[in-house]
This record gives structure tokens, sequence and C-alpha cells, in this order.
């Protein structure tokens, strides 16, 4: 054979692969185009998908019936795939934000609540990546089922304090709920054991700064979400970054108070304690252990005060339900002691309440969005690597399917025939996959103590002349009862006498 017949073969050979190579890569280019992304809404070719008047999730749960369990809607440049079903029989979102929980363990670039506000800090809007993990394994070690049990001394104390403050001052039990929360999150973060007053200076610039967060991640607040080049016009960012100064400055003095204790052999034990001790170790600047202590208010204080507002809203609107946890109450705990966690293994009326409290009316209203980090295909459709998927809290707890008359508040659905709780039926109220909320664990105890305690001291029925909209929320990202007026009827004859004397 000679050299040129030789040299032909191999050219060929060579062709053919090259060929084949490329007919694999088009052949699955043509297939991903031809599995698209899942239906949704026209958009307008430069603002996207106009949401048109307020309360956006009741939108999305609006469009989940129109487009299916899975839509697309597009936000400026940006799409954005929404799951508003979780569906027993397809299971739309546990499919794709559990099952594909490593490629959604990223956030979309938010540039007026992470990047201006929070100065790329602040853990829940954090992209996925080393500092990512630094962080979030910080939070893991104080947030751990086996660590939270420690703070239960401290959730009772400060659940006791909420129930006086009802007694005293029924009219203002939103901030009652408020009181609770910052004061034990205070005590988390901070060690601080003396209770936070709702009119407190810090307990004020608190809640600012979570109100400002929560603007902050609102769609469409800021245009230097749409238009990153903005965030170096002043005009744009200068409220951000006013913001920013405010809630840094707050954080960063209170992690000086820890370390000032610390310097004097009289701090006690907290979450800042350890982030001060280990700071070296956990690679953190001082900037960013203050935001990492801090960040647990957005988190915590917030969910759990709307928690026990909506707790107070449904007892109230739904006094059969209530009856049933006040029954059982009763019949484990009595009226001569207060409940105790030790009595929570016993009370599954009162984790149903608060499993459908956390389905009825969301806190994380809208969820908090994900990005694919590589192609998710579901059913016949393709989401594509760097879509912003979103999980609507709102939509998903009207899933008929799995939550019959959703808008009825009904907590035996989360209870089988024995009144023990269901493992077959849930709701992801702390969020999906890699990226759920570290204090759940934290979270549902508070919300237990709480309940247990308010349903067990009073009966809380409406207010005849002044009617409950349940669906009067704050219109943001995270959702808040508005101040709604309602009864509490003392159960115990001597429930302050009661609080007064239990030694926890």
């Amino acid at each position: 054979m000679t050299v040129e017949a030789t040299f032909s073969s191999e050219s060929v050979l060579i062709g053919l692969s090259v060929l084949l190579v490329v007919l694999f890569y088009q052949f699955r280019h043509l297939s991903k185009r031809h599995a698209s992304l899942p239906p949704g809404p026209p958009a307008h070719w430069f603002r996207g998908y106009a949401v048109s008047g307020s309360y956006v999730p009741r939108q999305f749960a609006n469009l989940t019936q129109q487009y299916g369990p899975v839509f697309t809607v597009k936000q400026g440049r940006d799409t954005v795939v929404v799951i508003g079903r979780y569906e027993a029989r397809n299971c739309a979102a546990n499919e794709i934000m559990n099952k594909h929980a490593a490629d959604l363990v990223d956030r979309p670039r938010q540039v007026a609540a992470g990047e201006i506000l929070s100065g790329n800090m602040r853990v829940v809007v954090t992209g996925a990546g080393s500092y990512w993990r630094k962080l979030r394994k910080a939070l893991h070690a104080m947030m751990q089922p086996k660590v939270a049990v420690t703070y239960e001394p401290a959730q009772m104390r400060n659940a006791k304090r909420y129930i006086l403050d009802l007694l005293e001052d029924p009219e203002h039990h939103l901030e009652h709920g408020r009181r609770y929360a910052v004061s034990f999150i205070m005590e988390l973060a901070y060690g601080k054991t003396t209770p936070t007053s709702y009119s407190d200076p810090v307990a004020k610039a608190i809640n600012r700064a979570i109100s400002h967060f929560a603007d902050a991640r609102s769609p469409g607040a800021f245009y230097v979400d749409r238009f990153p080049i903005l965030r170096y016009i002043p005009l744009f960012a200068s409220k951000l970054e006013r913001w920013h100064n405010e809630e840094l400055t707050l954080f960063k003095e209170q992690l000086a108070t820890v370390k000032q204790q610390m310097a004097k052999g009289e701090a006690p034990p907290s979450f800042g304690t350890y982030l001060l001790q280990g700071q070296a170790e956990l690679g953190l600047t001082d900037n960013e252990a203050a935001y990492l202590a801090g960040s647990m208010f957005g988190a915590g204080s917030h969910s759990t005060a709307a928690t026990l507002g909506f707790v107070t809203m449904a007892a109230a609107c739904f006094p059969d339900t209530q009856a049933k946890v006040q029954a059982q109450l009763d019949k484990v705990v009595g009226r001569d002691r207060l409940p105790t966690f030790a009595d929570k293994q016993f009370l599954p009326e009162v984790e149903a309440f608060i499993l459908e409290v956390f389905r009825w009316r969301p806190v994380s209203i809208m969820g908090v969005p994900h990005r694919s980090t590589r192609d998710i295909i579901w059913r016949d459709y393709v989401i594509p690597a760097g879509t912003t998927v979103l999980g609507c809290h709102w939509a998903i707890a009207h899933d008929e399917d799995v939550y019959p008359e959703p808008e009825k508040f009904d907590p035996r659905r989360w209870l089988d025939e024995k009144g023990e709780l269901r493992k077959d039926v849930k709701f992801p109220a702390f969020g999906f996959g890699r990226r759920v909320c570290p204090g759940q664990e934290i979270a549902e105890r508070s919300a237990f103590v709480n309940i247990a305690l308010v349903l067990w001291a009073f009966n809380i029925a409406r207010d005849p002349e002044k009617p409950i909209d349940t669906y009067a929320i704050l219109d943001s990202t995270i959702a808040y009862p508005l101040p709604f007026s309602v009864k509490f009827e003392e159960r115990i004859t001597n429930v302050k006498d009661l609080i007064m004397s239990h030694q926890e």
C-alpha cells in the first residue's frame, strides 16, 4: 500500500470520526431544543411577564391552574421556572427540587438583596461554592438537632413571657409575638438573657433590617436587579447602600458586646461566642462573622413572629379545630401544670395544628429562588442550566390533589385514623434540597412550645365587632398578618401563678 493510500485512509477515518462527533452533539442539541421550557404566559420582549396588581403568589397560583404544575415566566432577560404543585401523583416539586438538589444548590444573582444590601455576606442569598459551604458549616454546628435541644430552656422562658404579655395586654398580640422572636434570637445569637421589649431600640432596628431585606428581594423593586450596571449610579443604589451600612453597624455592635463579655469572662454560651472563638479556624472576617450571627434575625425572628400571628388567626377563625387541640392538652397535661417539651410526643393534635398553619399561611410565601447549574429534564420539558427555579409555597399549599379544600384550615389532614401524624403528607415550609433552612429544628420547637402554651392558657375568639380578613397579609416576599383583633379568654383560672411558679 502506498503512503498516499495510507494517508488517504487515515484522513477518511479522522473525517468520519469528526463527523460522528458533530452529529452526536447536533443530535443532543436538537433533542434539547425539542424538549422545550414548560409553557407559560406571553411576555413582552423587553420587560417580560408583567405582574398586574398586587399579591404575586396568588397570581402564580392562578397561573398554575392555567398552565400546569410547572410553568415559565420571563422577567426582563431572565427565565424563571415556577413550580406550583407538590402533586402526590406527579411529584412536580419533589421530582425537580429534591431529586435534582445537587443541580439546584445555587442561587441566582441578586444584586439588590445579595450584593449591595448584604455585601455578599448573607447566607440565604449566597451562591453555591466554598464560601457558602463555610457559612453553612458554621450554622449547622449550632443548629443541628442534637444542639437544638439545648435551646429548649430559653424557648420555654420566652414563651412563658409571651403568655404573660397576652394576659397584660391582649390588644397588641402581634407585637408580643415579635418580642418573643427577637428575645429568643437575641439569646441564641448573643447570649442576652434579659427580655427584649418590642419597643427596644435594638428590636426596632432588627425589625427594620428584616423589612429592608424583604423589600430588596421583592421582584422588580430595584432596577439594579434587571440592569446590574446601574449599581454604580448613586441614584439607583444609594438607598440599598445606606441600609447595608445600618445593618452592618447593628450586627457588629451586637457581636462587639459579646467580645467584651468574653474578655471579662462573663459571656454566656451563644452563637456569637462560638463564632468569635472559632473565627480564625472558620476563616471569617469580622464583617462576615457579624453578618452570620445577624442573619439569624431575618430567618428566625420574622418567621416565628409571623407563625404566631397566623396561629392566633386560625384559632379564632376555626374554633372547632382549636377545641380539639385543647381537649388533648387537657387529657395529657391537665390544668394544674404547664405543657412542656416532654409532652410533645403525646400531643399530635398540637403538631398537626402547627403543620397546618405552616401550609395554610406559609411565611416564606414565594419561596427562595434557586439556580440550575445544569440542564434538568422533567417530563417532555427541559430546564436549561442558568435558569431561576422557584418553588412558590403559596401555590404549592393550594395543590388540591395533596391538600383537598386548601383554604379550609384542617389539621386532621396531617393525622391518620389512629390520630397519629401521617408520614405520607409533606409541605416544604422550610425550603427544598440542600438549601433547606438550617434553623428548621429550632423554628419547629419554638412553634410547638408557644402554640401548646397559648392554646392551653386561652380560648382565642373572634371580636364580633371586628371581622378578620384571613387574606390581609403583608404584600412582600415574607408573609406577615396585618393587624387584626381577637379576644383572649382565660381557660386556666390561676394561669399567671402557674407560669410564675414553673421551674424549667
